[in-house]
């Protein structure tokens, strides 16, 4: 039977660790590197919602929020969650994903995937992991293709954005037997990003 435990994660410079309540200025800081609230698509924190956004993250039955840590400077740069497990298909999902702007489009995203989607595949023994990312978030879903991750559909009509509008859902899912060609492509991700 699959379980969520805590575990720490690291590789590439990035370490994610079970968020805390001790990250909570660490997270603020990340959050205010670029405003990320004010981006309708995500669910960054507003400044004064820092410790809401942590308390409700440890507190959502089914979810493992992590705290993203950059290694050389010991700095939370964002964070990242598992969310919704299905032991009995070994389901999973990876979601609540966003990073300090000038971490965005660097080799984190791509390190943070890699060792969720190695814990997910390689130690808990998942059968898919699924990502999902709002209809009109373009950068998202690019980087979720760039993945590997297959699209699987729109779910219409899910829930409400912050702003009162209520979004569509972009789904996707990478299945077990895909996983060993995605972590080579991806390897091969960063080891092209390092010799630029």
């Amino acid at each position: 039977m699959i379980r969520l435990e805590p575990v720490t994660l690291e590789f590439n410079g990035v370490r994610l660790e079970p968020l805390g309540r001790h990250h909570e200025d660490g997270l603020r800081a990340a959050a205010q590197d670029g405003e990320l609230w004010n981006l309708v698509v995500t669910s960054v924190p507003e400044p004064h919602q820092t410790a809401q956004y942590i308390r409700t993250a440890l507190e959502t039955p089914g979810r493992l929020a992590f705290a993203v840590i950059d290694v050389p400077s010991g700095a939370v740069i964002g964070s990242t969650s598992y969310r919704d497990l299905v032991p009995d298909i070994g389901r999973l999902e990876i979601g609540f994903t966003w990073y300090a702007k000038q971490h965005q489009r660097s080799h984190v995203n791509t390190s943070c995937k890699l060792l969720l989607l190695s814990h997910a595949f390689d130690t808990l023994g998942c059968g898919v992991v699924v990502l999902r990312t709002d209809c009109v978030n373009f950068a998202s879903q690019a980087a979720i293709e760039r993945l590997g991750a297959h699209k699987d559909g729109v779910l219409r009509h899910e829930f409400r954005r912050r702003d009162g509008t209520i979004r569509d859902t972009v789904m996707y899912s990478i299945l077990r037997d895909e996983w060993p060609a995605i972590k080579t492509r991806l390897h091969g991700r960063l080891a092209h990003h390092a010799g630029r």
